[in-house]
């Protein structure tokens, strides 16, 4: 019987922890940029693009409906989540002028290089300030990583 659940337990996808998950998402999307980066071919940026602002979308989303409140509540935060909420909308204006948009130059390269350096100062704060004080606060981040991977697939799947 004990082999049964080990057997079980073994094939179940392990729960990632709430900021071992944003940092996977981080990584992802710092990997398009450089992607792309080293294209050279139009369409090719265009669906990178397409895979960042897509990424970034849900990112966000994700954060603000569950990463954020908990954090703001277990931290009695006034600073650091309202910061990066205004960042998100930064970004969010930024994704809104180049998604969907064919790659036509420089103008086009310089807004993809801003939102690039934007998100890596915003993930810089969070690597740096917000996910180690959650780390040392009484949050559940296991409990917090399994709903923000369950919300992030039922976006995934609106978002396709």
């Amino acid at each position: 019987m004990a082999t049964a659940k080990k057997l079980t337990r073994e094939s179940a996808p392990k729960a990632k922890e709430a900021t071992s998950l944003l940092r996977a998402d981080h990584k992802l999307v710092d990997d398009l940029f450089k992607e792309y980066e080293k294209s050279r071919s139009n369409v090719r940026k265009k669906q990178i693009v397409s895979m960042i602002c897509k990424e970034l979308t849900i990112h966000a989303q994700i954060e603000e409906e569950i990463f954020y409140p908990a954090v703001k509540a277990a931290l009695k935060d006034k600073e650091l989540v309202p910061e990066a909420t205004v960042e998100h909308a930064t970004l969010k204006d930024l994704i809104a002028q180049v998604k969907n948009v064919d790659p036509d130059g420089e103008v086009f390269d310089a807004k993809i290089k801003v939102l690039s350096e934007y998100v890596k100062h915003h993930v810089k704060e969070e690597q740096n300030e917000m996910f180690p004080k959650a780390k040392e606060s009484s949050l559940d981040l296991l409990e917090i990583g399994a709903q923000l991977a369950e919300r992030k697939a039922e976006l995934a799947e609106k978002y396709k």
